[in-house]
């Protein structure tokens, strides 16, 4: 497989006003001026981490999405975060992998926080998303479930990259910082973190942190306490040489989810 480009953007969110905030992200994205395979945004890009998705939540047909597909074309890159969707009567925290082509992939966030009620209003998914980009498998993810291990960990179909779109505050990024490292060393792979920045509606600060992390927990790259951006390249072959330099996957407990 050839080397993977990824760009983050770790941006302030306008509480709860997905058109400033698409409006916002296509200036961010527009300036992105070399080749990229990827461009993350953080968990509820389109509205901060609210739980008012009575009033805020879109179908799968809805602005936002078209917004997705079309800037997705327009880059010829994939473009993912997560939002709040409706559909068939519930609420989730739905990260969308939108493909150029205009097909894409979900992922429904697991592991939903109770501490902010995300759990009265969302519903948990019950699938893990890989898909595959350029040769590389890709396993994202959402904020909260980075806390469960057992939920990442690197099983077969095993991935080569997990990925984690995240509004985690100030007052844990101790946590964020530790438990980050921790996935790729236990999962061999590269981890990416990409969380937002700046104060919600709730009062609650951001101050960034999104990392790359390579397999041996080795920081490529790390956010500043501002908005942020970067587009870095991932290297399949220095991932091979790890993982032929101590195969110890292969050596993993075995285990059913429930």
């Amino acid at each position: 497989m050839d080397d993977l480009t990824i760009s983050l953007i770790q941006a302030n969110l306008v509480w709860e006003n997905a058109d400033e905030n698409r409006t916002a992200f296509t200036h961010k994205i527009a300036a992105i001026t070399q080749k990229t395979d990827l461009i993350l945004l953080p968990e509820m890009f389109s509205t901060g981490f609210s739980i008012n998705a009575a009033a805020l939540a879109e179908t799968m047909d809805g602005k936002t999405v078209q917004w997705m597909a079309a800037t997705a074309k327009q880059k010829d890159a994939v473009i993912a975060g997560s939002l709040m969707i409706k559909e068939a009567g519930k609420y989730y925290n739905r990260l969308i992998w939108m493909c150029p082509d205009g097909s894409y992939e979900t992922y429904d966030k697991r592991h939903l926080f109770g501490m902010g009620e995300e759990d009265k209003t969302f519903t948990a998914g019950v699938d893990r998303l890989i898909v595959t980009l350029n040769g590389w498998k890709i396993c994202p993810m959402i904020c909260y479930d980075l806390r469960f291990p057992v939920w990442s960990r690197n099983t077969a179909p095993y991935y080569d990259v997990l990925l984690y779109t995240a509004n985690w505050p100030q007052k844990r990024i101790h946590h964020w910082e530790i438990l980050l490292p921790a996935r790729a060393v236990e999962n061999q792979c590269y981890v990416i973190g990409l969380n937002r920045w700046g104060t919600d509606g709730n009062d609650m600060y951001h101050n960034g942190s999104s990392m790359v992390i390579n397999p041996d927990s080795e920081m490529l790259w790390k956010g500043k306490d501002a908005e942020d951006a970067i587009t870095i390249t991932l290297s399949a072959a220095d991932l091979a040489l790890k993982r032929r330099q101590f195969p110890f996957l292969k050596d993993a407990d075995g285990f059913k989810l429930v």
